[in-house]
C-alpha cells in the first residue's frame, strides 16, 4: 500500500486517527529480490525461506515481536491461505530450477458465483508462466515478474486486491470485490441495476452479524486503515465512471477548445483534456457551489437563518458502549462504524424533534451541511418567529 500517511496527527492526546492524503495505490514487487537486497513482502514466501521468520521480524522497524507468534501465523497462512500457497508454489519451482525464468500470474477472472463465500482453488487464483508471454488476454491479471527493478501497480478491481494487502483479515485468501457480481434479486427485477457496486460490497463487509465471525471488526486500528483503503478504492471507481462517461454528463458545454482560443492559447501542447466533475460527485467544486446556491435560495425565500446548530459526537455515549459490549469490545477499540451509525441515528432524531415537536416554533426551511474535516454537522434553520434569533446550541 503506497500513499502519504499523516502520522503527525496522533502525537497529541485523543483517539487514534488514520489519515491519508494524495492518491492511494497498491504495488507489488518481483518474485526474487534485486541483487544485494533483502527479501520483503511476497518475496519472503520464495527467497531465503530458511531465515523467513528472522527476515519478517527485521522488516518491522522499532517493534518487538514474539518469534513464536510470527511462526504460528506463517504456518497458519501456509495451511489455509490460497494466496500463500501460490507463492509457495513459486518457491518450489525456484528450488527445483533456480536457473529458469518464470512469472506468476494472479488471475482476475473467476468461474464461480461472487455472491457465495466459496474458498478459491489454486487453479483459478494463479498459475506459473514459463518462458515468454503469449497473446492471451491478461487484462486485469497481475503478472509478478521473476526479477525486476521497481514495483508495478495492482488494479483495485482485482479480486485479490484486499486479500494480498490484509492477509490476517482474509486468512483464507478469499476474493474481494470484482466486476460482474450479480444482485440477489436479479430475477425479480426490482432494481434497474443488475450488478453489485463497489460501495455496496464494502458496506456489506463492514456490517456486523451474529452468525458470522468478526475478524475485520475486531482488527482495531487496522480496521480504520481498511475502511480508508476501501473508501479510496470506491472514489477511484467513481472517478473512473466519470472519466469514461463525459458525454452522458454533457461535459462538452463546459470550458473546452473554444475557451482556449478566446484566451489566446496558440500552443496546442499546453491544452490538456479536462475531466468535468458533476455536481452529484460529493466534495467536488460543483457540488460545493450547488449546495451554496441552494442555501442562498432558501435564505432569499425565507430570510436569514434563526438558529445555527452544531451537532457533535461523543464516543463514550452509552448506546455505543452497549453495542461494543455485545462482542466484548471497549470504546477504545476504534469501532468507527458504530460511532458513525449512532451519530446518524441521533442526528435524525434531533431533526425529527425540531420538526414535529417544534420546541422553537414552526420550521419553514432548513439546510443540512456535512463538515467532514471538523467532524461535526451544522444546520441552518429558518423559523416563523424572529424572537429566537442569535441563539446557538452545541451538543
Amino acid at each position: 500500500m503506497g500513499g502519504r500517511v499523516d502520522r503527525s496527527i496522533n502525537r497529541s492526546k485523543g483517539p487514534y486517527v488514520f489519515r491519508m492524503s494524495g492518491q492511494n495505490y497498491h504495488h507489488i514487487g518481483s518474485l526474487l529480490p534485486e541483487s544485494g537486497k533483502k527479501p520483503q513482502f511476497a518475496q519472503l514466501y520464495i527467497y531465503d525461506t530458511k531465515n523467513e521468520i528472522h527476515n519478517r521480524m527485521n522488516s518491522l522497524l522499532h517493534e518487538e515481536v514474539d518469534p513464536k507468534i510470527v511462526q504460528g501465523l506463517s504456518e497458519m497462512l501456509d495451511e489455509h491461505n490460497i494466496l500463500a500457497k501460490t507463492f509457495r508454489m513459486a518457491r518450489d519451482r525456484y528450488k527445483q530450477h533456480p536457473e529458469s525464468v518464470f512469472r506468476l500470474r494472479l488471475l482476475s477472472d473467476r468461474t464461480r458465483d461472487g455472491r457465495q463465500y466459496n474458498i478459491p482453488t489454486a487453479s483459478e487464483v494463479a498459475g506459473l508462466i514459463i518462458g515468454d508471454l503469449t497473446d492471451e488476454n491478461f487484462q486485469r491479471d497481475v503478472i509478478v515478474e521473476h526479477r525486476k527493478n521497481g514495483l508495478q501497480r495492482i488494479t483495485d478491481l482485482h479480486p485479490s486486491f484486499m486479500s494480498m494487502t490484509y492477509p490476517l483479515i482474509h486468512p483464507y485468501g478469499e476474493d474481494g470485490y470484482r466486476l460482474g457480481i450479480l444482485l440477489t434479486d436479479i430475477i425479480k427485477k426490482t432494481f434497474a441495476r443488475e450488478k453489485l457496486t463497489m460501495r455496496q460490497f464494502y458496506c456489506f463487509r463492514i456490517q456486523q452479524r451474529l452468525n458470522e465471525a468478526h475478524t475485520l471488526l475486531q482488527a482495531g486500528r487496522l480496521l480504520q486503515q481498511y475502511i480508508v483503503d476501501g473508501y479510496m478504492a470506491i472514489e477511484e471507481e467513481r472517478f473512473r465512471y466519470i472519466r469514461n462517461n463525459q458525454k452522458k454528463l454533457r461535459a462538452d458545454i463546459f470550458s473546452g477548445l473554444m475557451d482556449a482560443i478566446v484566451r489566446g492559447d496558440s500552443d496546442c501542447s499546453m491544452i490538456e483534456k479536462t475531466i468535468i466533475l458533476p455536481s452529484s460527485h460529493t466534495g467536488g467544486p460543483r457540488y460545493r457551489v450547488q449546495n451554496y446556491q441552494d442555501a442562498m435560495a432558501i435564505c432569499r425565500w425565507a430570510g436569514y437563518p434563526d438558529l445555527f446548530l452544531t451537532f457533535t459526537c461523543n464516543p463514550k455515549w452509552p448506546e455505543i458502549n452497549e453495542m461494543l459490549r455485545l462482542i466484548g469490545q471497549e470504546s477504545d477499540d476504534n469501532r468507527v462504524d458504530i460511532i458513525c451509525r449512532v451519530f446518524q441515528i441521533k442526528l435524525f432524531q434531533l431533526m425529527q424533534d425540531l420538526k414535529k415537536n417544534q420546541p422553537f416554533g414552526k420550521i419553514i426551511a432548513c439546510k443540512l451541511t456535512h463538515s467532514v474535516h471538523n467532524a461535526h454537522i451544522t444546520n441552518n434553520i429558518n423559523m416563523h418567529e424572529r424572537s429566537v434569533s442569535n441563539r446557538s446550541f452545541e451538543c
